[in-house]
This record gives structure tokens, C-alpha cells and sequence, in this order.
């Protein structure tokens, strides 16, 4: 579980997170929606050490990275997966060696650990008997499958995803869904997925977090963004022409 209390960020004169407080349990799809510029970004940077807020507290489990050392925020990263926008896989490495990266960084597994555990990560995502292909030859489901594979190479305890359905076809996006939200579950982590798809909200989204202005303007469910009567996130949902409709 993360735990972010009264959260405050600002850039100079530009308060880009203005006070959110708001609880990401464990075992669950937590979805953060937002326009762009809304300060969804800046907070998920906050929540993995890269940008350091003003005020406020982001608990992992009770522990306050906000108020660590360099040294026990390193130990927390090793305990954080994550899946990149683009995927930022390693062009010049195999998928196999993209899986094992994050266990040379963090592990004094053996090689034969590792590409067992590379298998296994493989496996998982449906990527059996890719190893030796590189990401040019790759679809772009299969990036994020591998992109995924590498985030939870790691067994890590927390995993967040920065809109890991840009650029995919509907269908595929749907799968990569499902696929996060099973090892969600399967494996107990505190997931955290920024997302601009109503699609993923509508299939995934067990806790649902609107960010306004730097604001925490709402939360919900899947179930409950679809009777909402918040004018904003009213107005943001119904950029969407299959989300209007849904709500009318």
C-alpha cells in the first residue's frame, strides 16, 4: 500500500500539486486520470523518488520516501517496477537481456537464476521463445508485454505504469490491460497506472483518481465514474465519444 498525505509540489511560482492526500491499496488497479497538465505526471514522478515535493508524505507500507536518505530511497526503488510510456526498452539488447537488466542491477543472482527468472517473466506475459528477438522485430503489444516482463523481473511489491496503452489498437490494449490487472492480483502489489484511455477506467479501474488543476477533484470505480455529476470530470469524460454516450 502507498499512502500520499497532503502532497504539495509546485515549480517556482506554479503549484502543480496542491495538497492530495489519497490511499493506493494493495491487490487493486489504482487509475489516475487527468488532462494533460494536470500534475498526474508530476505526482507519479513524486511517488518514485524522481522529483522531490515541498511538503506532505508518500507512505510505502509506512515508510516516508519523502523523508530518506539516498541510500534507503535506493532500497525502495528495488522493491518498484516500471512499465515506461514508449516501453524504453534497450534497442541494442534482446528481449532476454531486457528482462534480465533490472536483475544485474539489483540481484548477485547467478546467470543461470537470471535467465530462468527471465524465462519465467517471459512466460508470464505469454512470450515464450522470444528471447533472442530484438525490439525491432517486435509488434508494439509485445514491446509492452516485454516492457512489463522486465518490471516484474525484480519480484517487485510495487509496479506503476505510465500510460502503458499508448500507441495500441483497441484490442491490444484491452489484453495489456487484463495482463497488468492478473498480476496485480496474482502477485499482491500496490499498482499505479496513469492512463488517458476510458477504456482501461471502464475495464480495470477499481479506484478511479481525478486530478484537476493539481487537485484531487474525485474518486471512485469503474462503476461510479458513470453516474458522477462533477462537472469537470464530466467535461473530461466526454472528450470521449464512447464514454458520452455511456453516461447519457
Amino acid at each position: 500500500m502507498i499512502s500520499v498525505k497532503n502532497l504539495y509540489k509546485s515549480f517556482g511560482e506554479k503549484v502543480v500539486l496542491h495538497d492530495i492526500s489519497v490511499d493506493f491499496k494493495a491487490g487493486e488497479n489504482n487509475l489516475v486520470i487527468g488532462l494533460s497538465g494536470s500534475g498526474k505526471t508530476v505526482l507519479m514522478k513524486c511517488l518514485v523518488g524522481l522529483v522531490k515535493p515541498e511538503h506532505g508524505q508518500i507512505l510505502f507500507n509506512d515508510r516516508d520516501l519523502v523523508s530518506m536518505n539516498s541510500r534507503e530511497q535506493t532500497a525502495i526503488r528495488q522493491d518498484i517496477g516500471m512499465v515506461f510510456q514508449g516501453g524504453a526498452l534497450f534497442d541494442s539488447l534482446t528481449v532476454e537481456e531486457n528482462v534480465v537488466f533490472p536483475l544485474d542491477m539489483y540481484t548477485d543472482m547467478t546467470l543461470e537464476e537470471k535467465i530462468d527468472r527471465a524465462n519465467f517473466c517471459l512466460r508470464r506475459v505469454n512470450l515464450e521463445n522470444a528471447n533472442k528477438l530484438y525490439p525491432s522485430e517486435l509488434s508494439g503489444g509485445m514491446k509492452k508485454r516485454v516492457a512489463i516482463a522486465r518490471a516484474i523481473a525484480n519480484n517487485p511489491k510495487y509496479l506503476f505504469c505510465d500510460e502503458p496503452n499508448s500507441g495500441l489498437d483497441p484490442r491490444t490494449s484491452a489484453v495489456i490491460d487484463e495482463l497488468i490487472s492478473e498480476i496485480t492480483k496474482e502477485y499482491n502489489m500496490t499498482t499505479i497506472i496513469n492512463t488517458h484511455d476510458m477504456n482501461s477506467v471502464l475495464q480495470i479501474g477499481e479506484n478511479v483518481v481525478f486530478i484537476y488543476n493539481g487537485n484531487l477533484w474525485w474518486r471512485g470505480d469503474k462503476y461510479s465514474i458513470c453516474e458522477t455529476d462533477n462537472p469537470e470530470l464530466i467535461e473530461f469524460l466526454c472528450a470521449s465519444e464512447l464514454t458520452k454516450r455511456l453516461i447519457k
